[in-house]
């Protein structure tokens, strides 16, 4: 049905470089005729809200492990209802939020109350195109350092206005599209897991029993372990690797003077996101940040302890990271890859040791302290090799399934971006639709982390 899709019978020029042309038959209007802005305060019995990039405007309290500082003053926050939409003057990357539920955020949002004829749900998928996003950028005042929207231009701006009956069929037809390559992309999850999983079992036993099945045993005193080799040795983390805490003692963290420098600067989102390194950034510090936060070399071993607790990744740059992730320097008797391999193991262990009264975050002390299972140095080489041939086909077969969901995420975006702006025709697709429920995608593209959305940074209430 998709690709059954056409253009519209006649086109005529919006005026607008960012959109180029659109249906004959559509409107345009100023965004201050579509959506008003909703300022009333003074509700500190509603439920706070926090604003993020993959979920839209969300309850506090569904907001994962991450925290939210509450004002003490909540008559402050304004009222958001549900259908509203929420712009960050700040960051907007991620375009414009929609509310999925009634509660008050911080008033350094701006929040817009759909008109009648925009309350069809078109401008959620609007919102989020990237040729809007784009077209954000014509709105910005302010030097590079502090750079905001300017919201009065912004509701000058004339945005596409299909008719009601036509919104409402491209909402239809795009909430059923991205329900199915969302189904498509959650079974190629599935089979990434259970590779991983399979991936896992290869590391865990090679790392606590090596490679020769014959080897003798004798108990290693630590349970996760088990029985050991009988040449090797259990040692403490900190006896085997220096850790070194990440920095970044500035707050707010969001604050735009630090940032657009020279510095790769990562967040836990980035050590999760990679299957072993760290290739990619997409924040950077200036020399104002790097005064609060610190430079590690290119090649460290570096682990997550708040947030997503336990993920290990290694740098292919040097980078800053905050006081979130540490940092492993190997003693001459350890070898990088072969911590990398037995912190993997090692993630169950990290999780219970995080202490449930401080938001799961660990600290270099509990981390030093815990036991792991040591070789001899030439042995953790082999270790490390064999893993990696044992493990080969499963790697590549991940990298495969990650880029076909790689290639049904940009489908996805571009579709999108063609349907809302009129460059696809999809009326005729949306009255064959059968009237099947949709998913669930309150899970949708979850893998991404919250915090390297700087969007959220500024969900602070």
């Amino acid at each position: 049905m998709i690709a059954d899709l056409k253009p519209y019978p006649a086109y005529r020029d919006s005026g607008l470089p960012w959109l180029g042309k659109v249906p004959e038959h559509w409107k345009q209007r100023r965004t201050k005729f579509l959506f008003r802005e909703r300022v009333q305060k003074g509700y500190p019995d509603e439920p706070l809200l926090a604003a993020t990039q993959s979920k839209g405007v969300v309850r506090k309290d569904e907001y994962g492990s991450r925290t939210v500082t509450a004002t003490k003053d909540l008559h402050l926050l304004k009222l958001v209802e549900q259908g509203d939409y929420v712009i960050s003057l700040r960051s907007f990357e991620g375009g414009i939020e929609v509310a999925h539920s009634r509660g008050i955020i911080s008033p350094a949002y701006t929040v817009l109350a759909p008109k009648k004829e925009a309350s069809h749900g078109y401008y959620t998928h609007f919102f989020k195109s990237p040729d809007f996003i784009r077209s954000l950028t014509l709105f910005v005042t302010g030097i590079r350092e502090g750079q905001n929207i300017d919201y009065e231009r912004l509701s000058r701006a004339y945005l596409p206005l299909p008719p009601p009956d036509e919104q409402a069929a491209i909402v239809r037809f795009l909430n059923w599209a991205n329900g199915q390559l969302e189904k498509a992309i959650r079974a190629k999850r599935k089979v990434i897991t259970l590779l991983n999983e399979q991936k896992q079992v290869i590391i865990h036993r090679a790392v606590t029993r090596g490679l020769d099945p014959s080897e003798p045993l004798k108990p290693s005193g630590i349970y996760w372990i088990g029985d050991i080799p009988e040449h090797w040795e259990v040692r403490r983390v900190k006896q085997v690797a220096r850790i070194l805490r990440g920095k970044f003692s500035h707050r707010p963290r969001n604050d735009a003077s630090l940032y657009d420098g020279i510095y790769p600067f990562i967040q836990t989102g980035a050590v999760a996101k990679a299957s072993k390194f760290i290739t990619s950034h997409n924040q950077t510090l200036n020399e104002k940040g790097l005064a609060v936060s610190k430079l590690f070399p290119s090649g460290t071993l570096v682990m997550t302890i708040a947030a997503n607790i336990g993920d290990v990744a290694i740098l292919t740059f040097e980078a800053c990271f905050p006081d979130s992730i540490v940092g492993f320097v190997p003693s001459l008797a350890a070898d990088r890859d072969y911590l990398y391999m037995v912190f993997l193991c090692m993630k169950p262990e990290l999780l219970r040791e995080a202490p449930v009264n401080t938001q799961g975050n660990l600290n270099v002390e509990r981390i030093g302290g815990m036991w792991m299972p040591f070789p001899p140095l030439p042995e953790q080489l082999e270790i490390v090799a064999g893993i990696d041939k044992e493990s080969s086909p499963i790697t590549t077969a991940i990298s495969r399934f990650e880029r076909e969901i790689e290639l049904l995420r940009e489908y996805r975006t571009r579709l999108v971006a063609d349907v809302v702006t009129g460059k696809l025709d999809v009326r005729e697709a949306a009255a064959k639709l059968p009237d099947e429920a949709m998913p669930d995608l309150s899970d949708n593209d979850s893998v991404e982390a919250l915090e390297d959305e700087p969007f959220e940074e500024e969900a602070l209430v």
